[in-house]
């Protein structure tokens, strides 16, 4: 069973999944973000921005507990431009070394030790601390990443957000691939994708969901739904 909850820090969101005996791909959605993960079978990795869905393979009964940042963020955690991780899984030793990421496993692993059934709590207690350690010693993340995505999320076109955030068009650019891993266009696509499928399972029609979302008609949305998700929005709403 999937669950999610507040991280402890600004914007952040926890998570964790068991996979079942026979486990089956999940299907993880694009959403500008980087995510600090944890596997029982694999140890720490990095999920990096997906321009489109990824299928997430487990092994039978393996623990996941991950800590999703806000989009912007990644790149002051990580200590990498996003757009190096785009569309990868990396192990974390890739990024900040044996030694530093042994630290950590350890007391990922310590946590998560001797308690029966995994605490995904306890784990991401030790991933959400290390995140803001980090954080703290470079001074923060880039402010721009909240007030761009923000706009975007909003439903703020790329021109205005530029203007909102007074950046030219290529200077947006070449900063939103920094923080995201992408240009806004792409990241504002997939905002108003995730904004529109939230609409959805709020009981919205799909009809007027496109409308409230800002696509031309309902087959528009269905378009780039399965451009992005690689399904239909209804497979969505099902499954």
């Amino acid at each position: 069973m999937y669950r999610e909850g507040p991280a402890g820090m600004a914007g952040a969101v926890l998570w964790s999944i068991t996979a079942p005996a026979q486990p089956r791909p999940v299907r993880v959605l694009p959403d500008g973000c980087l995510d600090l993960l944890w596997s029982s079978r694999a140890g720490l990795l990095v999920a990096g921005p997906d321009r489109t869905a990824y299928l997430s393979e487990s092994a039978p009964a393996e623990d996941w507990v991950g800590l999703r940042l806000p989009p912007g963020v990644g790149p002051t955690v990580f200590g990498v431009p996003a757009v190096e991780l785009r569309d990868r899984r990396v192990p974390l030793a890739d990024l900040w070394g044996a030694r530093a990421t042994r630290a950590l496993a350890d007391q990922a692993a310590d946590a998560a030790a001797g308690l029966g059934a995994l605490d995904p709590g306890r784990v991401g207690a030790v991933l959400v601390a290390e995140a803001v350690r980090r954080l703290r010693a470079s001074g923060g993340p880039d402010p721009l990443g909240r007030r761009v995505s923000a706009a975007l999320a909003a439903g703020a076109t790329v021109a205005e957000t530029a203007t909102r955030v007074g950046l030219d068009s290529r200077s947006l650019l070449r900063r939103s691939r920094h923080l995201y891993g992408y240009g806004p266009k792409t990241l504002a696509r997939i905002l108003r994708m995730r904004r529109a499928l939230a609409l959805a399972r709020s009981g919205v029609s799909l009809a007027e969901v496109a409308t409230r979302a800002g696509y031309a008609d309902q087959a528009h949305l269905t378009r780039e739904v399965q451009a992005l998700a690689g399904v239909a929005p209804r497979v969505l709403l099902t499954a």
